[in-house]
């Protein structure tokens, strides 16, 4: 069996770690061949690809990024996207996909097994926003970057006694701005899930200030919105694929802050800092997983799933499931940070 691999969506440690898996897996183990398309389903698409090896694989478990590239493009943006899905396919000898990737890429890959293409998803996000799946890799790595950073600024926000307003990344969820802020000891933590009122965070800075505390650290996700009329709303940009450019936010409440308590108020955002670099182990671990579950699925022909964890186990769910709705920050995981407020 020949099986193509593709890497979508924005970047995320431990993608190579899921690559090397499955080539491993997958050549050593089941004796298939595997082809890497280049840029994700771009690559696919154009019949833009390479042999995947044991050999030319190597040293990749630690290395951040995708040795194969990735972009947003998904075949759904194209009419006729399951029959260029199919005829490069066809044209390469490829019986099976394994597509990784998050919220788009894995939509595509719901669509296009929905089509007839032969495919498994392994789920990839930052934003551990993925539904039929406990956490996805990438996600630890991240938390702990922002966890190092907030860190930092704890010392230069108590040394000048400043409030600190760190935007990190999330676009519809709020995991990595709740995971970050409990464990750097945020103040205040602004997630998409839950308009926020600036005035009320005023406040909660205001009463550390009255009971002599003279710093703040505020965690916000970058797509964290004010509540209707509270503060100005950012009119963001739209890429090529139809997504918003978000960033800023951050920027903008630290003005509101510095503006209505008169307090000096620094913003810093870490933006890409969290999707580069290596891999924690916890994520090569479960990557390697990953890897290893996805091409099993394929040699056992379990198409149209994804694989996920769920508890300590991997296991494969519906790619359809998996894709039907986003995984949004709970209720008692904010109820737990908001103990530490103020």
């Amino acid at each position: 069996m020949r099986i193509g691999v593709l890497t979508g969506g924005g970047d995320c440690p431990g993608l190579n770690a899921v690559i090397r898996a499955i080539i491993r897996k997958g050549e050593a183990i089941h004796g298939h061949a595997l082809v890497g398309y280049r840029y994700g389903w771009k690559g696919v698409i154009e019949g833009n690809s390479t042999e995947l090896t044991i050999a030319n694989s190597r040293g990749l478990l630690h290395r951040g990024g995708t040795m194969l590239g990735t972009s947003r493009m998904s075949p759904a943006m194209f009419e006729d996207g399951a029959q260029q899905v199919q005829r490069t396919m066809t044209a390469d000898n490829v019986d099976a996909l394994i597509a990784i990737g998050g919220e788009g890429t894995l939509s595509g890959a719901a669509a296009m097994s929905a089509a007839g293409i032969n495919i498994v998803g392994v789920p990839k996000t930052i934003d551990n926003d993925i539904s039929a799946t406990d956490v996805t890799f990438g996600f630890h790595t991240a938390v702990q970057i922002a966890t190092d950073a907030i860190d930092r600024l704890h010392t230069t926000a108590e040394s000048h006694d400043r409030v600190m307003v760190v935007e990190v990344m999330g676009r519809h969820a709020g995991w990595l701005a709740a995971y970050s802020g409990i464990a750097g000891g945020a103040d205040v933590i602004l997630v998409p899930e839950r308009p926020f009122d600036i005035e009320k965070v005023c406040d909660q800075i205001k009463r550390r200030h009255s009971r002599g505390v003279k710093f703040s650290i505020i965690v916000v996700a970058e797509g964290s919105t004010p509540v209707e009329g509270t503060m100005k709303k950012i009119e963001y940009e739209v890429d090529d694929y139809g997504h918003q450019r978000l960033g800023g936010i951050g920027y903008q409440v630290a003005r509101e802050i510095e503006t209505r308590t008169h307090f000096e108020t620094r913003e810093t955002s870490l933006g890409h800092v969290l999707r580069g670099g290596t891999p924690t182990a916890f994520d090569r671990v479960l990557a390697t997983r990953f890897g290893i579950a996805a091409v099993d699925a394929v040699h056992n022909k379990e198409y149209g799933t994804m694989v996920a964890i769920h508890g300590t186990r991997v296991e494969t769910v519906s790619l359809h499931d998996a894709t039907n709705e986003l995984k949004t920050v709970d209720e008692e995981l904010m109820d737990v940070a908001a103990v530490f407020f103020g």
